[in-house]
């Protein structure tokens, strides 16, 4: 879980850096997330299930979040930051 929400994580900072609009930015968005289920073997039903879960579960979803952020921490280690044009809500947010 913690892999998948990492690079969940990661597809965002892309699509609000791509300046789409809200529409065009949900779509990518939803086609970034797609295709990452699939290359893992995971049903969109399953990441479904199990994220609720572990919003139910506070302190599980506290451990897989400390996995995401050092994840993402060796990342910007390795590779810099990953800063998104605009720190508001990301595009496909947006409403």
């Amino acid at each position: 879980m913690a892999h998948l929400l990492t690079e969940i994580h990661l597809a965002e900072v892309r699509v609000d850096a791509s300046r789409l609009t809200s529409d065009s930015a949900q779509a990518l968005f939803l086609q970034y997330k797609d295709s990452l289920l699939r290359r893992q073997g995971v049903s969109d039903s399953a990441f479904a299930k199990s994220y609720r879960y572990y919003t139910i579960h506070d302190k599980d979803l506290e451990e897989v979040y400390k996995l995401v952020l050092d994840s993402l921490e060796v990342r910007r280690a390795r590779y810099g930051p990953l800063s998104a044009p605009n720190q508001a809500s990301p595009a496909y947010r947006r409403r």
